[in-house]
Parts: structure tokens; C-alpha cells; sequence
């Protein structure tokens, strides 16, 4: 109760004004294009491997590539729109995004169909480091956190609602052409969302503090993204593995090094010394990074094995995942409320949920009858999407609320390059642990409870490192605290002394 007897009133829930709301529609139309390309396609793999004779190499580099070339596009695009403005450079890389999709439909070699999926990672990159630095800029205190919130579960709705739409389409038209139309979806969103993007995204308004681009530590970024993500997408052997590792460990230092060195000269570098230093944006990523790595693979690995195990058509397989994209939308709708009553626990209770059901899809494929056996996963992605739902769009309201605004793009970028680097390295190498399994003997079943294992235990990680994370951000709110409760005993000494010294008589 206030001094004066009377009980305080609830906190008002804050609203979206017209021109916000334009803008968060746009950010949002953009994140589900370029976000849902992926999972539809996962559905097409099939048919796309039979229709082009497709060898094994080139079905990494079609699926893992697009991630790749994603994650060296975030942070220069975010570094760039920190310094540049943002607009432009969302509408030219959505519509390189959206004329590659156009070309991609019309392939009829395998490597080609590699390029294009390239450049079209490249366009998506460019874009979706624009998108959360917007959102940034244009929305303050809870509004932020909320227009984060949906930006982030608009990617898991995309990610999740990609297998059903790709199945439906497959079954509507056949594999030859199902394919090839999975490409054309991403035109009639790409085109709309370039129209309200130009009508309606705040005009480009470049930092006059940060006019530096520091093209040396984008370079050294781009770099060492490649060197992290690249034996992923190509696998090189041990000796291979050896010498990568050593490059990324070089380059990792030299962007230190120079990070250092380019502060000293009075510059702006790359990577803020705020994100370097602060241990809750270094562990709320590493959460992302488990919960979009872990997610990413075992999507793709239940897909597989629903059809190729199961023997389920892509419509079925399909509709097997659809409950989890369901409940994401409905867990995310009242997640923020759960925030507000439990805090950073949310995150750590979202994810896990995320750990147990993966462990559990893993023994009830290998235990459960063949009959039931679709139903039982159809349940268990409708817990896990729940799950998703109410701990991904908070994590990352919780990670960048540790950024200063004049880095907005770049930690946003970075927070996404991270997760795209985990869906390289988690797709790539889930996919190789089931692949083996099948042909170890095992069978499917086996396969898939291992690989669905090997998720489980990366979530179980993440829940460490949420744990970890809540920790670390109350300690920093402490000394916050502490550090303002100093400065206002300061502040008032001084002016009390201020006050004696014009009352003490001079003589």
C-alpha cells in the first residue's frame, strides 16, 4: 500500500498504436516468408532427390546451405542497418529472397538448385537481421518485449507449420511438380510483403555515433561463421574436422584481437563490449541455440522416420506434426502473462517440457505398437509445442533486453546467427546418427530413439544454461541497483552539502 492508504492499481496493459502495428505486420510477414521456406521443404526432400537424381552431397548443401548463407548474412546486414538505416536494406534482400524462390522452381540440375538455395539463405539473412533491430527501434519497455515475442514465435509457427502445408500441397499435385510449387508459396508473400514494407517501414535513419562500419571485424565475422558452419554442411573427415576447428580458433582470436584494438584507435566495433561482458546475453543465447538446434533436427528426423520407418505418406506425416504448431500458437498467446507471474522460470520450465518429450518420442517409438504408434507422436508434438511456445519468444525478450540500443541489429544478429549455426551442426549431424543407426541394423525405430536421445540431451543442456542464466541476470540487476542506490546517496550528499555551505555564515 502507498503512503496514503490506498492500494496501488495493476499494471495497465500497454497497446500497439496504428503505425506500430503496420510495422509489426511487416516484420511479422517477413519472418514467416523466409522463415517457413525451410520446413516446407524438409517435407519435399523426398521427391525433390528422385525428381533431380539428386546425389547425398548435394541434399546437404540444398538443406544446410540455406543456413549457412543465412548465418553470414545476419550480422553484416545487422551492422549495416545499425549504420545505414534499416529499410532498404530489408526490401532488397526480400526481393532477392523472393526472385531466387521464383528461379528455384524452375531447376533442373541439382547443383544449380544448390546456388539458388545460397542466395536465397543470403536474401533471408539480410532480411531477418533488419527485422529485430525495427522492432527494436520502433517499440520501447513491455510493447518491445511483446513485438519480440511475436517475431519470435512467428518463426517457431513457420517452422512448425511448414511439414503440413508441404504435405498438402505434395498430395495435391504429386511429387514431380510438388517440389517445384513448395518454391512458388514463397513469391505471393515475398511480393506482398515488399509492398508493405516500402508503404509502411520507418524511414531508413542512419546512427551518426556509429558511422563506422568496421569492415575488418565483418570480415573476420564472416569468416569465422563459415569456418564453424561449413564442415556441417560438407562433412571433411577427421582430419578435415582438425584443421577446421583449428581455423575457427585462429580467427575467433584475431576477432578479439582486433575488437580490442579497434576500441583503442576510438572506433565503434563490430561486436559491442556490452554483449562481451554480459554473462545473461551469453547464456539466453546459448539457450536458443540448444532449443532451435534440438527443434530443427528432431523435426527433420521425425519426418524421416514417419516415412521412411512408418511408411506414411508426406499428407500423413504432415498432419502427425501439425498439433505442435497448434499449441505453439496457443502457448505463445498467454505466455507473456506466465512471464509476468514466474519470471525467467518460464524459460526453464518451457524447455523442460521440450527435453522430456523428446526422451519420451524416443522410448515410445521403440516400445509402442506400430498402430497407435502415429497417434502417440501426434500427442507428444502437441506437449512439445506447448512447450516451444511458452519459453522461445521469452528467451529471446529476456536476451536482447540486455542490449544497448545502438547495437540493437548486431546483437539481434548474432543472437540469430548462434541459432543458425546450431541448425547447421544439429540437422547435420542428427541426420547422420539416424542415417547410421538405420543402417547399423537396428532398424528404424532404433534410429529414431537414438537421434530423438541425442535431442533430448542437448534441450536437457539448455535447461542448464537457463538455470545458469537466471542466476547471472539477478546478480546483474543487483549491482544495478546497488550501483543506482549509490549514485542517489551521492546525489543527495552533495546537494545537502550544497545547502549547508550557502546557510554557513562567512564571517
Amino acid at each position: 500500500m502507498s503512503a496514503t492508504g490506498a492500494i496501488p492499481a495493476p499494471p495497465v496493459k500497454e497497446r500497439f498504436d496504428a503505425a506500430g502495428r503496420r510495422v509489426l505486420l511487416v516484420c511479422v510477414a517477413g519472418g514467416f516468408t523466409t522463415l517457413i521456406d525451410q520446413s516446407v521443404l524438409n517435407t519435399a526432400i523426398p521427391a525433390l532427390r528422385e525428381s533431380l537424381h539428386a546425389q547425398p552431397a548435394h541434399l546437404q548443401w540444398i538443406v544446410a546451405g540455406y543456413s549457412l548463407a543465412f548465418g553470414l548474412a545476419l550480422i553484416p546486414g545487422g551492422r549495416l542497418g545499425d549504420v545505414r538505416g534499416r529499410k532498404w536494406f530489408f526490401v532488397g534482400g526480400l526481393a532477392l529472397f523472393t526472385v531466387v524462390s521464383l528461379l528455384s522452381a524452375t531447376v533442373t540440375e541439382p547443383w544449380v538448385l544448390v546456388a539458388a538455395r545460397l542466395l536465397q539463405g543470403a536474401g533471408a539473412g539480410l532480411v531477418n537481421s533488419q527485422m529485430i533491430g525495427t522492432l527494436q527501434d520502433v517499440f520501447q519497455g513491455q510493447l518491445r518485449a511483446r513485438a519480440l515475442g511475436m517475431y519470435a514465435v512467428t518463426g517457431g509457427l513457420a517452422f512448425a507449420l511448414g511439414p503440413p502445408i508441404g504435405g498438402a500441397v505434395l498430395a495435391a499435385v504429386g511429387p514431380e511438380q510438388g517440389w517445384r510449387i513448395t518454391f512458388l508459396l514463397n513469391v505471393p508473400f515475398g511480393l506482398v510483403t515488399l509492398l508493405l514494407a516500402v508503404r509502411h517501414l520507418p524511414r531508413p535513419r542512419p546512427s551518426a555515433r556509429h558511422a563506422d562500419l568496421d569492415l575488418v571485424g565483418l570480415l573476420l565475422v564472416a569468416a569465422l561463421t563459415l569456418a564453424l558452419m561449413l564442415p556441417f554442411v560438407q562433412p571433411p573427415g577427421w582430419v578435415g574436422w582438425l584443421g577446421f576447428a583449428a581455423v575457427a580458433a585462429a580467427l575467433l582470436g584475431a576477432l578479439a584481437r582486433w575488437q580490442r584494438r579497434y576500441a583503442r584507435r576510438g572506433g565503434h566495433p563490430l561486436i559491442h563490449p556490452a554483449l562481451t561482458r554480459s554473462a545473461p546475453y551469453a547464456l539466453g543465447t546459448a539457450v536458443a541455440m540448444a532449443q532451435f538446434g534440438s527443434s530443427m533436427a528432431a523435426g527433420l528426423v521425425l519426418t524421416m522416420f514417419l516415412q521412411d520407418g512408418l511408411g506414411l505418406s508426406p499428407m500423413g506425416a504432415a498432419l502427425v506434426a501439425l498439433p505442435s504448431a497448434v499449441a505453439m500458437g496457443f502457448a505463445s498467446a498467454f505466455a507473456w502473462r506466465v512471464v509476468q507471474r514466474f519470471g525467467r522460470r518460464t524459460v526453464t520450465a518451457g524447455m523442460a517440457g521440450s527435453a522430456l518429450v523428446m526422451l519420451a518420442g524416443g522410448l515410445v517409438a521403440r516400445w509402442a505398437p506400430t498402430g497407435p504408434l502415429p497417434w502417440l507422436l501426434a500427442l507428444l508434438q502437441l506437449l512439445g509445442g506447448a512447450s516451444v511456445g511458452l519459453m522461445a519468444a521469452s528467451n529471446q525478450a529476456f536476451v536482447l533486453r540486455h542490449a544497448p540500443a545502438e547495437a540493437a541489429g548486431v546483437s539481434g544478429a548474432i543472437l540469430q546467427m548462434a541459432q543458425r549455426i546450431a541448425a547447421a551442426v544439429s540437422v547435420s549431424a542428427l541426420s547422420g546418427v539416424y542415417l547410421r543407426a538405420t543402417g547399423g541394423g537396428g532398424g528404424h525405430r532404433a534410429a529414431y530413439a537414438w537421434a530423438s536421445g541425442v535431442c533430448a540431451a542437448v534441450a536437457a543442456l539448455a535447461v542448464v544454461a537457463s538455470v545458469l542464466a537466471g542466476r547471472a541476470s539477478a546478480r546483474e540487476a543487483a549491482r544495478e541497483a546497488a550501483a543506482a542506490g549509490e549514485a542517489a546517496a551521492a546525489a543527495g550528499g552533495a546537494a545537502a552539502g550544497g545547502s549547508v555551505r550557502e546557510t554557513t555564515p562567512t564571517g
